[in-house]
């Protein structure tokens, strides 16, 4: 059983130094998640990696399928998921080549599946601080353990993708109080939250959007340079918080579905609970 789970974006897929490493195909009740999961172990430390868009980048940031991803960690003991993803800064001091730990979230995607209860079954979780702040000051300390400038706090918008923004898309952002965007933290962190799982984000920051006029525009050539000068940064920061990793969760995530199951139980569907079951069982028998 894996208790800690990387969520690997653009440019990362593997660690060196992962002993006993394996690969398990794992099927969920909402399919098969982006790629075989690799589990062993790190710094004395059960991990399970998961390749967010899939091996060599096939997968559309659209396309994820997000509830398979963290369904299938969840299934695997997972209780802390800690997603490694490129970036863009909206602000001038959140330099490309940096690292952000975000404190909030906005979601302006569309068309995503962004919940596992339906089909007769509603939940209503508390998404109002959206990353688990104890996680997410594990991960500050492991980056800052590794050397790399950062950032505590910011938020985070996620937009639908796969195109960049546009100059006056990206100045809107600005203008609302983000700090940085990209285009897969959302649902990932609320499904996750519905899986009672520690949820916190390294992300990197690898240019300034469009809005910087002294700045080229967004391209892949450069998100790709910055992350792959990152790649080592990142690894290193994920060794660091296996090793440090507090046994115990200080937070409430582990009990996010407590006061978020509104249905009857006598009125949820028999083929929901069983496809649900894994969230649900300490709740409802």
């Amino acid at each position: 059983m894996a208790k800690l789970g990387i969520i690997g974006g653009s440019g990362l897929y593997d660690f060196p130094g992962l002993k006993d490493a394996r690969e398990q195909a794992v099927m969920t009740p909402f399919g098969e998640p982006s790629a075989p999961i690799v589990t062993g172990e790190l710094e004395g430390q059960r991990v399970a990696f998961l390749a967010r868009h899939g091996i060599g980048h096939t997968i559309s940031p659209s396309e994820v399928n997000y509830r398979a991803n963290i369904f299938a960690l969840k299934s695997l003991g997972v209780e802390r998921i800690v997603s490694i993803s490129a970036c863009g800064s909206l602000r001038e001091d959140y330099i490309p080549g940096e690292i952000v730990v975000p404190d909030q979230l906005f979601d302006f995607t569309r068309g995503r599946s962004r919940t596992f209860f339906e089909d007769g079954l509603v939940a209503h979780i508390s998404a109002a601080d959206p990353f688990c702040r104890d996680l997410s000051r594990q991960v500050y300390d492991a980056v800052r353990e590794a050397g790399c400038s950062l950032h505590k706090g910011g938020a985070f918008i996620t937009i639908e993708g796969p195109r960049f923004s546009t100059r006056i898309e990206s100045n809107t952002f600005r203008s609302w109080g983000m700090s940085v965007i990209g285009m897969t933290t959302s649902p990932e962190a609320f499904l996750a939250r519905e899986a009672e799982i520690c949820y916190a984000v390294m992300a990197h920051v690898t240019d300034y959007d469009c809005w910087h006029v002294s700045s080229e525009p967004v391209s892949v050539e450069m998100v790709i340079e910055v992350l792959n000068r990152n790649t080592d940064v990142a690894r290193q920061a994920v060794r660091n918080l296996a090793r440090h990793l507090s046994p115990l969760r200080d937070c409430n995530c582990q009990d996010a579905l407590a006061s978020a199951l509104i249905t009857d139980p006598n009125r949820i569907p028999q083929e929901t609970r069983e496809r649900l079951h894994l969230l649900i069982s300490k709740y409802i028998k």
